[in-house]
């Protein structure tokens, strides 16, 4: 404050000249919406729905997109509750697959109200069960297993469910925590690959590893520092390959448990991989060395 300023007057505050706030409509003005109701453009009442947010992991998952949602619903073993589809999606699905289910018909706002801004769903959601995840002593002692340490990306873990359903992986090995839902945007990243490879889900990865060999899975894990290449190990089926996350890789626990650590030998500058890219390119080298060496029959 300035010395020869004389500091600022305030005027009494008037409780009557001050005019009382009111939150009533203004009579020229109508009421604003608090809502999406039926008034609305003939939208559902989406806020009474409970499949908005996934909140009880034993609950349904929120399924959208094209692949996505047809996959499911051509899935036998998969329970739809509700589907919303606009008018385009729902003449799509009525002409290339059996419904079984009569869609809600609604505008792709509302489904976007649903999914979130950032989710292409192809004007196409479904309310679904969960499938059913099968006990790692039941997997069949062949082929190819892909087993992933602590991988919580769903794109990456949605890209790698897609890669196994291409190379015919007959189930994926994941943990309880330090995993995604299998919902929403792994769903939409895996393109109807949930429907088609078993997810096997173990409380405790070391102890799922033992499981493994104990069914006669050689164990590789994939390691940038492996003692030998991918395209160069003795790979025999049943085989389980195991990729961490990026970033920490393999945990000390899970190499500890691989029978042989291998690395991806890269020609570029760039000497490694997005792991849902690395997962590609080694599911390639092990189907390949699979398919042609002839010691590599399944155990018996």
């Amino acid at each position: 404050m300035r010395p020869d300023k004389p500091p600022r007057e305030r005027a009494p505050h008037d409780t009557e000249a001050a005019p009382e706030r009111s939150f009533a409509p203004r009579p020229d003005k109508p009421a604003p919406r608090h809502g999406r109701g039926d008034a609305r453009r003939g939208r559902p009442r989406f806020a009474k729905k409970p499949w908005q947010l996934r909140r009880d992991p034993d609950g349904p998952v929120l399924l959208y997109g094209w692949h996505t949602v047809k996959a499911a619903l051509e899935n036998p073993s998969r329970k739809i509750r509700h589907v919303l589809a606009t008018e385009s999606a729902a003449r799509r699905l009525a002409d290339e697959t059996e419904l079984g289910i009569e869609p809600e018909i609604t505008e792709a706002s509302a489904i976007t109200d649903l999914t979130g801004p950032e989710a292409v769903h192809q004007g196409l959601v479904a309310e679904a069960d969960q499938l059913d995840s099968p006990a790692i002593e039941d997997l069949e002692a062949d082929g190819l297993v892909l087993v992933l340490d602590q991988i919580t990306d769903p794109h990456n873990v949605g890209a790698m469910l897609r890669s196994s359903a291409a190379f015919a992986v007959k189930a994926i090995v994941t943990t309880e925590r330090h995993s995604p839902e299998a919902t929403g945007v792994l769903a939409k990243a895996a393109s109807g690959a949930l429907e088609y490879v078993p997810v096997v889900t173990v409380v405790n990865l070391a102890r799922g590893l033992e499981a493994l060999k104990d069914k006669g899975f050689t164990i590789v894990g994939l390691d940038s520092a492996g003692d030998v290449a991918l395209a160069e190990a003795p790979l025999k089926a049943p085989l389980a390959l195991v990729l961490g996350a990026e970033g920490k890789g393999l945990r000390h626990l899970t190499r500890q448990n691989c029978d042989l650590l291998a690395r991806l030998d890269l020609p570029g500058r760039i000497k490694s991989l997005n792991v849902s890219n690395a997962t590609v390119l080694a599911l390639h080298i092990a189907s390949a060395k699979l398919a042609s060496d002839p010691n590599a029959a399944p155990a018996t």
